[in-house]
């Protein structure tokens, strides 16, 4: 593996994925005579990159649905489990964006997609348990979370986020 191809694999799993898979299938397109799959080894390589992306998906859509659990529930108990496991998905979504940095520009896209799905979820399963007020419903349905609080320190409760001011000399 050549310098900089160790390099992408050491610094950003996901990026080194998708260069391999684009120099696999540029070498089956020259038709060499070796007697490898080009084709398949190509999109098993891409299918390692999508696991990191489908985990962040996953860990967002955890962290969403605890944040309405957090902003909708009528009940005290949850909330101590909620943000805790909201805690834990954070830490672990900074480590795969720490190990796939170019992860991190779709996750705005991630939780705006994200969030509907959850959104339609969540109110499936509480009206199959009867637990579908209209005022638990209607906090659910206009759940709309930004990237900022979805990863960042923010649980429902707090302050509006403001951006920082700018400091005048």
């Amino acid at each position: 593996m050549s310098g900089a191809a160790a390099r992408l694999y050491e610094e950003d799993f996901v990026r080194w994925t998708e260069a391999q898979a684009a120099a696999l299938r540029e070498a089956g397109a020259q038709a060499t005579n070796l007697p490898l799959d080009w084709e398949n080894l190509a999109e098993e390589i891409d299918s390692l990159g999508r696991a990191p992306r489908r985990e962040l998906r996953s860990r967002l859509a955890v962290i969403i649905e605890h944040l309405i659990k957090l902003e909708a529930s009528l009940a005290a108990d949850p909330r101590r489990g909620s943000t805790g496991t909201v805690g834990r998905e954070r830490s672990e979504i900074e480590i795969l964006l720490d190990d796939n940095p170019s992860l991190s520009r779709e996750v705005a896209g991630m939780v705006a997609l994200g969030t509907p799905r959850v959104i339609r979820h969540m109110t499936q399963t509480l009206s199959r348990h009867g637990e579908a007020t209209p005022d638990v419903i209607g906090k659910i349905a206009t759940a709309n979370y930004t990237e900022d609080q979805v990863l960042g320190d923010w649980f429902p409760g707090d302050a509006p986020q403001r951006a920082p001011s700018p400091t005048h000399p």
